[in-house]
Formats: C-alpha cells, structure tokens, sequence
C-alpha cells in the first residue's frame, strides 16, 4: 500500500503504517480542483489526510461571503475534531485547490482502544495532540492577523508572520491573491488597490505569489 507522509504518522515505520491502513479500514479517494473534499457536521466521524496535492478549508456564512480558514498541503489533517465550533451555523468545507489524493478513516479508530495495545497506536494519538496545538497556534496567529483594523496592517502583519516563518524576506504565499483576501476577511479589489500602494512605496515586491519584504520593515 502506499506510504502516507503526514505529521499525523511521526515516528510510524512504513510497516506498521500499513498494518494501520489495513486495520482502520483505510480508503483513499482522488479530487478534483475545486471539487467539495469534505463537508464539516455532515462528516462528523471522519479524519481526512491529504497525500497528494492542496487544499483550503473554506467558511461560507448565509449571504455566501467566503472566508478561508486553512490552506492544507500534502500531510494535512483534516476533520470534526480538529476544527472549533460552528456558532453561526455557516458551511464548513474542504475543496481541492488543485488535485489531490485524500485518504479517510473513521475517527474513532483514534479514540477506541486498541485489543492488541500497539505502540504505534500509542504514538498516533500522541501525534494527533500535537496537531490539536499546531491548529490552535494557527488560529491565534489568524486571530493576530484580523485583528489589524486596516487593510494594509492586516496584510503587513501576515507577510511578516510568513517572514519569520520562512526565516527569510522573499517566500511564496501559500495560497492565490483571490484566497488571501479571503483570508483575511477583506474585498479582493481593494486589498489589489494597497498592495499596488505598498509596492510603489517600495515596502513590497510582488512576483505572482513570490513576496518580498524591504528590509527596513
């Protein structure tokens, strides 16, 4: 069976990966660019792992404004436990941002114990706590970023965060220009309009998703 790269299986050798594949019933399904992966509270029991590909988790509220709450690269885990309340009943969904391969398995296959006492069972659900904290420390800096009041503050604040992270000046955002207005909850076109100030104020080089900051911020 294949071998699946994820945070979610640290420390698991491909052998016991595949005893686990075989012994949770795991199933593996291909998406299309755009298509729905995962609907969140109609899927309650589910755990998604991407082994292939990107993905965004996506909020849609009644009047149909789109909010991008994660964007997903090969390894990601997705599911009911991972993500937080739904208050405002909005859609929660998964949708391919390009292909990509998911493999699923029932989430109580973590939280059951196991007859045989597996270490590597063990060790997944030690993984999956470190992944619960991964997601919360996300959402605070998402938190951080929203919480500028300006448009240009939100997104120097963002591309600092991605700095940092990259440990360098120029990266790559991780997602389209149209999904990061989406991600920090703002009209694309007027988010278009103060980043074409910010390059022009020399701040920030623009290369498709390629950034770079000027060093005197």
């Amino acid at each position: 069976m294949e071998t699946i790269s994820s945070p979610i299986f640290a420390g698991i050798s491909p052998a016991e990966l595949q005893c686990m594949q075989e012994c949770f019933h795991m199933r593996k399904q291909h998406f299309r660019t755009e298509e729905v992966v995962y609907t969140f509270y109609q899927q309650r029991d589910i755990i998604g792992i991407l082994s292939a590909g990107t993905a965004l988790v996506e909020r849609i509220d009644e009047k149909g404004n789109r909010t991008i709450l994660e964007h997903l690269e090969c390894g990601g885990v997705f599911g009911e436990m991972l993500i937080f309340e739904n208050i405002a009943d909005d859609r929660l969904d998964v949708i391919a941002e390009s292909p990509c391969d998911v493999w699923f398995m029932r989430s109580d296959q973590l939280t059951k114990r196991c007859e045989k006492a597996c270490v590597h069972h063990s060790r997944m659900v030690e993984n999956m706590f470190r992944l619960v904290t991964d997601k919360a420390l996300a959402l605070s800096e998402r938190v951080e970023v929203l919480s500028r009041r300006s448009i240009r503050e939100k997104l120097l604040c963002y591309f600092q965060m991605q700095a940092f992270r990259h440990n360098s000046d120029t990266f790559t955002l991780p997602f389209s220009l149209s999904a990061l207005a989406d991600y920090i909850s703002t009209d694309r076109s007027a988010m278009m309009r103060e980043l074409k100030k910010l390059r022009e104020e020399g701040r920030v080089q623009l290369n498709g998703r390629i950034v770079t900051l000027a060093n005197h911020l």
